[in-house]
């Protein structure tokens, strides 16, 4: 899928949370956004959190050189909504969050990226949620959250939420480089084998480099 045809309708997400939202791997900048078709991922959309001014953890010579803890991070911790009405599907809690990697750090945690991906769907999202919510056609369609926060998830599958209700908190687990949160939409519950489904927020689809303030 590279988008849907003229006319159609987009399943429109809420901010899925409070604050400041740096747009990266956005679908408005290309299609595959993450690049790659695998697990569903051609419309994903990640969200960073950062602060009043915009910014993330600030960089600094100690960061170009080590991994930093995911608590160094404006975003580690921040309350996530959830971004449509609909049923809790499935939820994954107990991977670890991992220490953020930048500059150098990062060129070798992309190096072990292949074991990430060997571990399938849950060695790449880390702790996740998969909501079932009726898309704007009447489809049926699945949206998930992903590398959030250890523990900190606060709903059971069957459980029914309404857009803007409280479900976890964003973290660094899976194959992360900083906190932030991942988001996708897909036709069907298994990543493995769901088509991507193109999605939207309120005000349109963000490019990369884009904040989006939730206030």
């Amino acid at each position: 899928m590279t988008g849907p045809a003229r006319g159609t309708p987009q399943l429109v997400l809420a901010l899925p949370g409070p604050g400041r939202w740096l747009i990266q791997n956005s679908p408005a900048n290309r299609v595959p956004s993450h690049g790659t078709s695998s697990f569903a991922l051609d419309h994903a959309i990640d969200l960073v959190p950062v602060d009043a001014r915009g910014r993330t953890a600030p960089i600094t010579a100690a960061a170009l050189l080590r991994p930093q803890a995911p608590e160094a991070f404006p975003g580690f911790g921040r309350a996530l909504l959830a971004p449509v009405r609909g049923i809790v599907h499935a939820v994954h809690d107990g991977e670890q969050d991992h220490p953020a990697h930048r500059g150098i750090p990062s060129l070798g945690y992309a190096l072990t990226q292949g074991r990430r991906v060997a571990d399938g769907w849950e060695g790449l999202a880390g702790n996740h949620l998969i909501l079932r919510s009726p898309g704007p056609g009447g489809q049926e369609l699945f949206v998930a959250l992903c590398h959030l926060r250890r523990g900190s998830l606060r709903v059971r599958p069957g459980q029914e939420l309404g857009s803007g209700d409280p479900v976890a908190e964003c973290g660094n687990s899976g194959n992360s480089t900083e906190p932030h949160l991942h988001l996708q939409v897909m036709d069907a519950a298994d990543p493995a084998r769901a088509r991507a489904v193109p999605f939207t927020f309120p005000g349109g689809l963000p490019r990369n480099g884009a904040i989006l303030d939730a206030g």
